[in-house]
Order: structure tokens, then C-alpha cells, then sequence
């Protein structure tokens, strides 16, 4: 007997192969980790958060700790809740359907913004000025942003996303720099490896591919298509020109 279906059941799926919405892997998540719940934080908070994937796994490491996550996206949110409530956490966390922008959540002992300073603001030093805000004295800001490993040139910026700009990111040392003036000491400094990079970025694509493989007539297949082969021009592109960092950055006393 065949099961009956849903209006959803042949739909692509979305996402299923991502741990986390990031070039991240398993081990240095695991050494983010140890080093933020090393201080014992009570509050944490994950702006941009998604599904929340690594403030799970730090509440987990803290078991007196609450956290809340941050997001736009009803799909993530629920997908962290559905998380959250298998590993025993759905009581110390709380995953909210809101804008970041100029939020009262904070202050908190750990502020997670992964690739997210653009829900603080389209601009990243006044996000920078945001997450000082957001963090308690003596807590810690997780910081994942991009940077420009080398200056793209003009014919890559065009086959990267639409309105691409040598503008739209910093150095490495130039986004550090920031960091300080906007009152941080960057306690850890690493990026991503090309090895994270591919596995996430293939892993972004691969249940749609994979989809659409096996469902060329579908009534979606030429959108779908349309955004796969887009996505992997400009991924394949930027690839080992743009970089993201993951800064550990603790807050000056003021």
C-alpha cells in the first residue's frame, strides 16, 4: 500500500545535509565550543541565528545556560525548536521570529553572529558597534564575517552575486582592525579552509541537485535549476578569493 502524499511530498528539499549555514566543520565547531563555555556564560544569544545549531551545542556544553536565537526565517526557527526539543533543551532556549535590528535581547554573556552582521545592520561597523551592546562585560562575541582573501578582480565580482563590489568586504587585517575600534580584543582569529568551504557549499546544493535529477519535468524544475546553476557559477567563482573568519572577540571594560 502506497502512503498518502502531501502537496510538499515532491517539493525540493532544503538544507537536510547542512550541520550548520556555514563553511564549519564538526571539529572546529567542537573547539568553539570548549572556548566559549569555558567562562560558564548564563545567556546566550545567536542574532541571525537560523537554526541555531551552534547555541544548541554550547547550551548543551552549559547546562545552567539559556539562550535565545534571533531570525526572520519561520522554516530555520522551526527546524531549531524541532532540534531543541530531541536534545532535551526546548526549556533554555527561544527561538524568535523578529528583526535584529536595534534589538533589546542583550545584554548577554555570549553573542553568536555567524555571517548574520547584516541583521544588525546593512553596514558592518555600526554592527560591530551592536554586538559591543549586545555583550556583557567580560562575555564574549562569536564573530563569523567575510573577507576578501585577495582583491577580486573585475571579471570575477561580475560572475559572483548580482551588484558584486571589491567594496562589499574587507582584508583580513582591515576587518580586524575594526573589531578594535569598536571596542574588542580579538581573542582568537582563524578562517575557514577550502575543505569547509566545498563541503558546506556542496552540501548547500546536493538535495536539490540530487532532486532535480530525478524530477526534470517538474513544474519547478526550470526555477530550480535557474537558482543551482547560478548559485554554483558564483560559488565556483569566489572560491579562494572570498574568505570568512571566525573571530572569538572579547569586549574592552568601559
Amino acid at each position: 500500500m502506497t502512503a498518502a502524499t502531501t502537496p510538499q511530498d515532491d517539493l525540493p528539499p532544503r538544507l537536510t545535509r547542512l550541520a550548520f549555514h556555514g563553511p564549519l566543520s564538526e571539529a572546529r565547531a567542537a573547539a568553539m565550543v570548549g572556548r566559549l563555555a569555558a567562562s560558564l556564560p548564563a545567556t546566550v544569544l545567536d542574532i541571525g541565528c537560523g537554526w541555531g545549531e551552534l547555541m544548541l551545542r554550547l547550551l548543551a556544553a552549559v547546562p545552567q545556560a539559556h539562550g535565545v536565537g534571533v531570525d526572520v526565517n519561520a522554516a530555520d526557527l522551526e527546524r531549531g525548536r524541532l532540534a531543541a526539543g530531541a536534545r532535551g533543551l526546548a526549556d533554555r532556549v527561544e527561538f524568535a521570529e523578529e528583526s535584529a535590528v536595534g534589538t533589546g535581547r542583550g545584554p548577554a554573556d555570549v553573542v553568536l553572529c555567524l555571517g548574520a552582521s547584516q541583521a544588525l545592520s546593512d553596514d558592518l561597523v555600526p554592527a560591530l558597534r551592536e554586538l559591543r551592546r549586545l555583550v556583557a562585560d567580560g562575555g564574549r562575541v562569536l564573530l563569523g564575517e567575510g573577507f576578501w582573501q585577495r582583491t577580486p578582480t573585475e571579471a570575477e565580482l561580475a560572475g559572483m552575486w548580482p551588484g558584486a563590489s571589491a567594496a562589499d568586504h574587507h582584508d583580513l587585517a582591515t576587518l580586524v582592525d575594526l573589531t578594535v575600534s569598536a571596542g574588542f580584543r580579538p581573542e582568537w582569529i582563524e578562517t575557514a579552509s577550502l575543505d569547509e568551504w566545498e563541503e558546506f557549499e556542496s552540501a548547500y546544493q546536493a538535495d536539490r541537485e540530487l532532486w532535480l535529477a530525478s524530477n526534470p519535468g517538474h513544474p519547478l524544475a526550470a526555477e530550480t535549476r535557474e537558482h543551482l546553476d547560478s548559485h554554483r557559477t558564483a560559488w565556483l567563482t569566489y572560491r579562494g578569493v572570498l574568505g570568512l573568519t571566525y573571530l572569538t572577540l572579547a569586549p574592552t571594560a568601559q
